[in-house]
């Protein structure tokens, strides 16, 4: 399919809508994000943009100069010009874990409403649970313009935040849901810039593939956080457990990293919803909840670590390295760091903390933190640190220089990222997650004079 040139709408500048958006315009589309937020529209505007990641800014910039990417607050005048429209709007998960689709719709009438004469493709780009995509379509019917010609289809975004630019840019695979085959010519031209697999689907199927593509990749997360529970009464290491699983080509390497469990917004939105979506639809998925169990039980057990190597918290130091949910994000939704943090501080310890990024965003919440300029900062005279987020800066760290700056040398290392051994030479005690082998049965590995 050749290159077709589009006129593209996208409402909502979150994460998806304004990656999407300047991806979009960077292969040569014309493409204009809609906010309905006022101040934010003009952040976008200057190029200062409200969320971190990774080659955005620079990407933003490049296309706004070539005059390829606009910002709007205004629907109306957008949509109408446009020849496919991109819904990127929030779905939060509702209390009892469905995703709240009130901005959905809200959003489904502002574009029925905006319709212009020409044919029209109006995209769900938002993680939705199935039929939403039959029940857009049915909301714009209802609101738009007798006469109005359009067709919904589906589209599902499979960007991950640190990396999002690049997996847009150089996808593994692009799916579209379609119910018509003038929708179908429509996206496949739209993405032939892109040089990688197009599936074509029915929508309900693409609505799928989202949801049943994040809750497997959290299953495997939460499989090898299982396996991590067995290494430690067995006196295995799950560092070497994982490897050994992971040069299974039907296996993979990826998402076989134990640690304190997946957090971000998605994953554990996306698994919540999927549940529902299978109970209204008369399955109870249960692989899917005690995935659910196993993420929420590795918080508690690895605060059991921090507690147990403390024993008493109340006014121990302890410095935690790193806030944000993953490296290379400020995002700190559903991120282990925030309730570890809340946890310490219940329980009477000083917290000092470090992120490359996510500082700001946290001082909001956790205003009680004594944040710090440099990881070294965070460690004078600390009891203990805590490393939660694997960012680089933190991997490459001087940690005989820690070692020095620290009261007492304890090392809670939840993403294991750090050899036991390299760190028990310099002195450390150290606690990893589901490292056995190396640690003795109670997950501890003593330097030199640190038994208890």
């Amino acid at each position: 399919m050749a290159f077709v040139e589009r006129r593209i709408a996208v409402v909502g500048t979150g994460y998806v809508g304004l990656v999407t958006g300047a991806v979009l315009a960077k292969v040569g589309h014309r493409v204009t994000c809609v906010d309905n937020d006022p101040a934010k529209v003009r952040i976008l505007e200057a190029v200062k943009l409200p969320i971190y990641e990774p080659g955005l800014e620079a990407l933003v910039e490049d296309v706004r100069t070539t005059g390829r990417l606009a910002f709007s607050g205004e629907i109306a005048p957008v949509v109408g010009a446009a020849e496919v429209v991109f819904i990127c709007v929030g779905t939060p998960p509702l209390p009892s874990g469905k995703a709240d689709l009130s901005y959905i719709e809200q959003v489904a009438r502002d574009i029925a409403r905006s319709l212009g004469t020409h044919y029209t493709v109006v995209v769900e780009k938002s993680t939705v649970p199935v039929h939403t995509g039959m029940r857009v379509k049915r909301t714009i019917e209802r609101h738009a313009p007798a006469g109005a010609r359009f067709d919904v289809a589906s589209n599902p975004e499979f960007l991950a935040e640190g990396t999002a630019v690049r997996d847009a840019l150089a996808p593994n695979r692009i799916v579209v849901g379609v119910d018509s085959e003038r929708a179908r010519v429509v996206m496949e031209g739209l993405y032939a810039p892109f040089a990688c697999p197009l599936i074509v689907t029915g929508i309900e199927s693409a609505e799928i593939i989202k949801h049943a593509s994040n809750s497997f990749l959290a299953l495997k997360i939460s499989y090898i956080n299982a396996v991590a529970r067995i290494c430690e009464l067995a006196g295995a290491d799950v560092v070497q457990v994982a490897r050994g699983m992971g040069l299974d080509e039907r296996i993979g390497p990826h998402f076989l990293r134990a640690g304190i469990g997946y957090g971000g917004s998605c994953f554990p939105k996306d698994v919540d919803a999927f549940g529902e979506i299978a109970s209204e639809l008369g399955y109870e998925f249960t692989l899917i909840r005690e995935a659910q169990r196993i993420n929420a039980e590795q918080r508690t057990r690895f605060i059991r670590k921090i507690e147990d190597a403390l024993w008493v918290v109340k006014d121990k130091r302890v410095a935690l390295w790193g806030l944000s949910f993953k490296p290379d994000t400020d995002d700190l939704r559903e991120a282990p760091a925030m309730d570890i943090a809340r946890w310490l501080l219940d329980h009477g310890a000083v917290v000092r903390a470090h992120d490359p990024v996510a500082m700001d965003k946290a001082r909001v919440l956790l205003p009680k933190v004594d944040y710090g300029a440099d990881p070294y900062a965070v460690c004078e005279g600390a009891d203990a640190l805590v490393l939660v987020t694997e960012w680089k800066t933190y991997i490459e760290a001087d940690l005989g220089r820690v070692r020095a700056a620290m009261r007492h040398p304890i090392l809670l290392d939840g993403r294991n990222v750090f050899d036991p051994a390299h760190v028990v030479a310099l002195g450390f005690e150290y606690h990893g997650v589901g490292r056995g082998a190396v640690a003795g049965h109670d997950g501890v590995v003593r330097g030199p004079g640190r038994g208890r």
